[in-house]
């Protein structure tokens, strides 16, 4: 049975808290520069003039090739050093970004996706290998609580900051911004950050492609990766055509759209927390389970609405971004305690493989769904909320039991007994 409650102690070291700290930043960085896309969609595809069908593959082109890498890392990733294929892969991440900021048409920019989602596709898995070998089971809501708070702290500071500086001085700025922040916090995680070795003790010595073939064959890990799959179905397929939808159908001006993200932004870092806590104490299937059906409920609504007051708009998307946030934590905690200790970095690289190219599959097909009507307007868009809701509740009856399974699988002593050690040994320099 899942833990209800937790020890009066200090639950985190300032070591750990520290490690909170940078994973929470670096997904900010992952998050923001797949997210900026949304907001920078309009802007896009004016100036590079681009139609909506090119401008979903610019969204899918990173998802699939993260997709790829997610399968071709997955065979080493409990090889090595975490913090090693950490700053291997963000390294890789931040020239791709570089070179988005730096493109010049949308071939370019679509080739700069490619190799952004080349690496920037495993950073997010093994991020979250390193969650599950340093945090134990029944902290592990609060600790993605926090961690997906990126996507708050996007939304608040990142995309509005974003935005004003790609409307003053250009959209290549906003990538500019975003690597030499990466740049400066992977020099932070190469000086400060303790290496993590724990999986090492009991790696796997089978050769990388059979230690694959084992990952994707297994049962139990197939059953969480289809419920990733249709996790991923929702953000890819309603998020890439967002801002546009605001604007044409919507009728929010261009000007005021920095502040609608940054008030979803708030109530979303207000709320993760909070999200990450409850699904520890009441339960992550339950919050998953309410963050579900809030979540269909409002995108039943958004994708249904006409020209809209300002204010209707926000409270919809606060509502929405609730939804959606607590079935991310919720779902992303269960999901970690799936795989077998000699397993994990092969099974996050795995499900991030997953969840890529199956949100590159979705937003494509959203391109394809999707009509840009002569005054801007898109047609089609509420088919796009039919869809996500169908698969929310697919992903709800799929979640059930992969949540049943590891609530009747008690976590192994030694990892007890880590996490003990790391509490004491590994402090903060």
């Amino acid at each position: 049975m899942e833990t209800t409650g937790v020890s009066k102690q200090r639950l985190f070291t300032s070591y750990q808290v520290f490690v909170i700290a940078v994973l929470a930043l670096i997904q900010f960085t992952v998050v923001l520069d797949f997210m900026i896309i949304s907001p920078l969609g309009a802007i896009l595809m004016e100036e590079l003039d681009i139609q909506p069908a090119q401008f979903g593959w610019v969204v899918s082109a990173y998802a699939f090739s993260a997709g790829a890498s997610g399968l071709l890392a997955a065979g080493f990733a409990d090889k090595f050093d975490r913090k090693k294929l950490l700053l291997f892969f963000y390294t890789g991440f931040m020239a791709g970004t570089v070179l988005c900021a730096v493109a010049t048409g949308y071939y370019f920019l679509l080739v700069a996706r490619i190799i952004t989602g080349l690496f920037g596709g495993v950073v997010s898995s093994i991020g979250y290998a390193i969650v599950t070998d340093l945090f134990a089971l029944n902290v592990r809501g609060r600790v993605m609580g926090f961690i997906q708070m990126a996507f708050a702290v996007s939304q608040v500071l990142g995309i509005p900051i974003g935005l004003y500086l790609a409307n003053h001085y250009g959209w290549h700025s906003t990538f500019w911004m975003i690597a030499v922040f990466g740049i400066l916090l992977g020099l932070v995680i190469a000086v400060y950050m303790k290496p993590v070795r724990q999986h090492l003790v009991v790696r796997t010595h089978q050769q990388p492609f059979m230690h694959l073939i084992k990952t994707v064959s297994n049962k139990k890990y197939l059953q969480a990766f289809l419920a990733t799959t249709l996790l991923a179905t929702g953000g890819f397929m309603l998020m890439p055509f967002s801002s546009a939808f605001n604007i044409h159908n919507l009728g929010i001006s261009l000007d005021d759209l920095p502040l609608l993200y940054g008030i979803t932004g708030v109530s979303a870092m207000v709320l993760s927390p909070l999200i990450g806590r409850a699904s520890d104490q009441l339960g992550k299937y339950r919050v998953f389970f309410a963050g579900s059906v809030l979540s269909s409920i409002m995108a039943a609504i958004y994708v249904n609405m006409g020209v809209t007051p300002f204010a209707t708009v926000a409270l919809v998307s606060v509502l929405l971004f609730a939804g959606v946030g607590s079935r991310m934590i919720s779902a992303t905690a269960i999901l970690t305690a799936v795989p077998q200790l000699q397993d994990r970095g092969a099974f996050m690289s795995v499900n991030a493989s997953v969840q890529q190219v199956s949100g590159g599959i979705a937003a494509a097909i959203a391109g394809m769904i999707v009509i840009e009507k002569p005054g801007g307007q898109l047609a089609h868009y509420n088919t796009l909320g039919y869809i996500v809701i169908v698969s929310m509740i697919i992903c709800m009856w799929l979640l059930y039991f992969v949540n049943r399974n590891i609530s009747a699988k008690p976590e192994p002593p030694a990892r007890q007994q880590d996490v003990q050690r790391l509490s004491h040994s590994k402090q903060f320099p």
